[in-house]
């Protein structure tokens, strides 16, 4: 049954489960669900004001949130002419405060930076700074002098060879330009590390709100911080990650969720949306595991039971609804999954530019399984045995749009009917249609 974001939001809030996995393809609307979840459980952040801070007292009590804003958060200083360092700092606000604070209160720098050697570098070494003062200018321009927070900005190193470079010397690394002091090179790392080191001072946040949160005596915990904490909402941290690293942290993320205290519905609730097949196979595939205490005698006997677990698929239909549908029995078949779009799309006469990008899909994953180097080798044959040439040039029209407005807009009923072509090509020449049916 179709329904608005916030009832599902209210949905998901209301659930008595321990974490509940969403599929959907991106500019679905997960982001927007995470604001409308935020709403449903701290309903007088309901203002703009509110909106733009969520990281605010007052949500933070009940709920922690991970996803492109949290990236936002961090950015780098890139005032090279005047000498500055290569610098990637934290924008302050009340909840990177917070964050900070805990940072480093705990003493969690090495657990951040294993985690970031684990999934992004391991010859990239994180490091935190010291609290200092010094001077900037304030709204009328004034010098003023202020001090900067421990743990508030992070510069990157990788060792260089002590016998080409001299110390302070400006040189070129693969990472980007770097400066070398000693037998080490101060770099800026890549947009895929960066987004990898964001995530890994978010997930040590993570494993100690889990490991605090598991301490039942209140009085023993290493802080308080943590203690009205409700629900975390994680929005796709894997946008940067190959696969193998991808598959470890999906298995990282759903033993320490699973491992965390849920006894008789009290605990932390964990929401994970994603528009990444692998990753939600996974981590479907993990959930469905149960988890024993291994405590011998210990209470309660499981940790986590699959029971414990709901997986879905938000589906946004054409009049702006949306559909949570439940997908509990098996992982999805993410080729086929997009070959029912197409079908569903053909049918009802509902086609647009995007549709042709899910058949790129298909064919590239096809392609890749059957061997062949490129995937217009599966496309219909002309008399001189080449691909279609139209068949190729419309999915590369269609599949490339520079604004994602284009992707919905309306085509011409001929490229509707050369989707269906295509379409019915495929499944009756690759058997689709029989697995499919199956």
């Amino acid at each position: 049954m179709s329904k608005e974001l916030k009832d599902i939001a209210q949905q998901l809030s209301a659930a008595n489960k321990k974490v509940q996995l969403i599929y959907a393809f991106n500019g679905s609307g997960k982001t927007r669900l995470s604001r409308e979840f935020k709403k449903s459980i701290a309903p007088e952040l309901d203002t703009e004001e509110g909106e733009a801070d969520y990281g605010s007292e007052l949500a933070r009590n009940k709920f922690l949130y991970y996803s492109a804003f949290t990236e936002d958060l961090f950015y780098w200083d890139n005032d090279l002419e005047a000498g500055a360092e290569l610098k990637l700092k934290i924008q302050p606000n009340t909840f990177t405060s917070w964050l900070i604070d805990l940072l480093k209160d705990l003493g969690e720098d090495g657990n951040i930076i294993t985690n970031f050697q684990r999934y992004a570098n391991d010859k990239i070494t994180p490091v935190f700074n010291e609290a200092y003062k010094c001077k900037t200018k304030d709204n009328n321009g004034e010098l003023v002098e202020i001090t900067v927070p421990a743990f508030s900005e992070f510069t990157f190193k990788v060792a260089a060879n002590p016998s080409a470079l001299t110390n302070s010397a400006s040189v070129d690394s693969e990472y980007g330009e770097a400066k070398v002091e000693g037998t080490y090179e101060k770099i800026k790392i890549s947009k895929g590390e960066e987004s990898n080191f964001i995530w890994s001072v978010f997930y040590t946040l993570l494993e100690q709100v889990v490991s605090t949160l598991n301490e039942t005596d209140t009085t023993n915990r290493l802080t308080d911080k943590f203690d009205g904490l409700e629900y975390i909402f994680i929005d796709d941290p894997v946008s940067s990650l190959d696969d193998s690293h991808l598959i470890e942290l999906a298995v990282d993320l759903a033993t320490l969720i699973k491992s965390s205290a849920y006894i008789e519905g009290n605990g932390l609730r964990f929401i994970i949306t994603t528009h990444s097949p692998l990753f939600y196979n996974v981590l479907h595939n993990e959930l469905n595991g149960d988890l024993k205490n291994p405590v011998q005698d210990g209470t309660p006997v499981w940790l986590y039971k699959r029971n414990q677990s709901e997986k879905y698929r938000l589906d946004k239909k054409a009049d702006g609804t949306y559909e949570l549908a439940p997908s509990n029995d098996h992982p999805f078949s993410y080729h086929l999954f997009l070959l029912s779009e197409l079908h569903k799309a053909i049918k009802a006469g509902q086609v647009k530019k995007y549709h042709f990008s899910f058949l790129r899909n298909i064919l590239e994953k096809t392609s890749t399984f059957l061997g062949h180097k490129h995937w217009e080798n599966l496309l219909e044959k002309t008399g001189d045995v080449s691909p279609d040439p139209f068949a190729k040039r419309i999915i590369n029209l269609s599949s490339h749009s520079a604004h994602a407005a284009e992707e919905v807009t309306e085509i011409e009923d001929k490229d509707k009917e050369k989707l269906g072509e295509l379409v019915r090509y495929l499944t009756e020449t690759y058997g689709f249609s029989k697995q499919e049916a199956q």
